[in-house]
């Protein structure tokens, strides 16, 4: 345009160049009020109550039926609502996602959901822990009384200095088909049995043999079940399961206790294939106690480590960053943008503050608050973040514009300057 009107400016004469450069000018000057939904940078568009959009096309549609290209549109509703909310507006590459407001009865009902859910894992992984049974590589003590000369068949006992530490004490170990050899009784399949079920095998096998005869079981190195715990502890590794039933508390002080980067609201069980998460922290706060959370033989617990579950703050605050939680695993949004050193106070808009939570291949959501008031940050005291949830300050409008005139400037005193030299 405004090569257009220098090109004129030639073909009229000298006279009308100032009045063509100031139409320019007032033209320019549209164009760049005109450019601000243009303006550089990361923004949140949010579509009205009644807007649909169709996954891949920005185009609104009536809610519901069915489009000319067959395309069906479903409305979308929000977490206790009872009418379509905003929502963030599609593009080629994200979906339509539902904009939730925050307020204190969201927040309560999600503490509540999180409640419920630990009391109903707690009770899932609270049953009666089983006694302990032989297995491979169990090592046995056995006395038969008044017969001194069957305990040789057990071995002398090693010196400290002489055996290693994968070498079972003396005993009688059962073997890898779950067997166990004593002299006169024979042999004898004992995995999947409890101490006082051999006794009672060992007594009627030695009964053909022997008056009477008084036995005694003892187990001298459980080595057949192990549960493994690693993450962040001092000492991860493998711990023997022995005949005093083992919590997922007494397991991690056996491997050495917390690390200073452990998240205690996040430990890891896997259990015959399927995962659960503990939250300690959560399961202490509803009046719960881990420590009645038996482990079973081939458990794997893992403790996470905190950086594993931050979360991003962006947008205008003065420093972005990745938020680390606390030590208890818990970080709330006013603890991540505390964090980023608050908001910016120039360049924010307070009132279009989000939280963006979940995957593309899962059900993503948008939670909203308007900051605006200082006691919006009693909603965001108690509105706990999860792990790689994404909380972003929108700019505000003259943030935008200036970012505008930022850009357009040149380019119009360019023109300009190449009028004045034409002149």
């Amino acid at each position: 345009m405004l090569i257009r009107l220098l090109n004129l400016s030639r073909a009229t004469g000298p006279e009308s160049v100032s009045s063509r450069l100031r139409a320019a000018a007032v033209s320019g000057a549209c164009v760049m009020l005109g450019a601000c939904a243009m303006a550089p940078g990361m923004r949140m568009t949010v579509s009205s109550a009644s807007d649909r959009v169709v996954l891949g096309n920005a185009t609104p549609a009536v809610a519901g039926g069915v489009r000319d290209d067959g395309t069906e549109l479903v409305p979308v509703t929000a977490r206790g609502a009872s009418r379509a909310p905003a929502k963030a507006d599609a593009t080629a590459a994200t979906p339509e996602v539902p904009i939730t407001e925050l307020d204190i009865a969201l927040v309560k009902q999600l503490q509540e959901e999180r409640r419920s859910a630990q009391t109903q894992l707690a009770k899932l992984l609270s049953a009666t822990p089983r006694p302990y049974t032989m297995g491979p590589g169990d090592v046995l003590q056995i006395v038969v009384w008044d017969h001194p000369e069957l305990a040789q068949a057990q071995g002398t006992s090693q010196s400290q200095q002489s055996s290693r530490p994968g070498d079972p004490p003396s005993g009688f170990v059962v073997d890898q088909s779950g067997d166990l050899t004593f002299p006169y009784a024979g042999t004898l399949h004992v995995a999947g049995l409890r101490t006082d079920e051999v006794q009672k095998r060992l007594s009627a096998q030695l009964a053909q043999y022997f008056v009477k005869p008084q036995v005694t079981v003892r187990m001298a190195s459980y080595r057949a079940h192990d549960v493994y715990v690693d993450g962040e502890v001092h000492n991860p590794g493998a711990i023997a399961v022995n005949d005093v039933p083992m919590s997922i508390y007494e397991a991690v002080a056996r491997a050495g206790g917390f690390s200073d980067t452990a998240d205690q609201s996040d430990v890891v069980l896997v259990r015959d294939g399927v995962t659960h998460r503990v939250n300690f922290t959560q399961m202490v706060a509803s009046g719960l106690n881990p420590s009645r959370l038996f482990l079973m033989s081939g458990d794997l617990l893992r403790v996470v480590a905190r950086d594993e579950n931050d979360v991003y703050v962006m947008g205008e605050v003065n420093k972005p960053l990745s938020a680390i939680p606390r030590r208890t695993g818990r970080i709330t949004l006013a603890d991540a943008l505390s964090q980023a050193g608050s908001v910016n106070a120039t360049t924010a808009d307070a009132s279009q503050m989000f939280v963006i939570r979940g995957a593309l291949n899962g059900t993503p959501e948008v939670f909203h608050l308007d900051g605006r008031s200082p006691v919006a940050m009693l909603v965001a005291k108690e509105f706990d973040l999860q792990p790689k949830d994404v909380v972003y300050v929108d700019g505000n409008g003259l943030v935008r514009f200036n970012r505008v005139l930022t850009l357009l400037l040149p380019a119009i005193n360019s023109g300009l300057t190449a009028g004045v030299v034409a002149k």
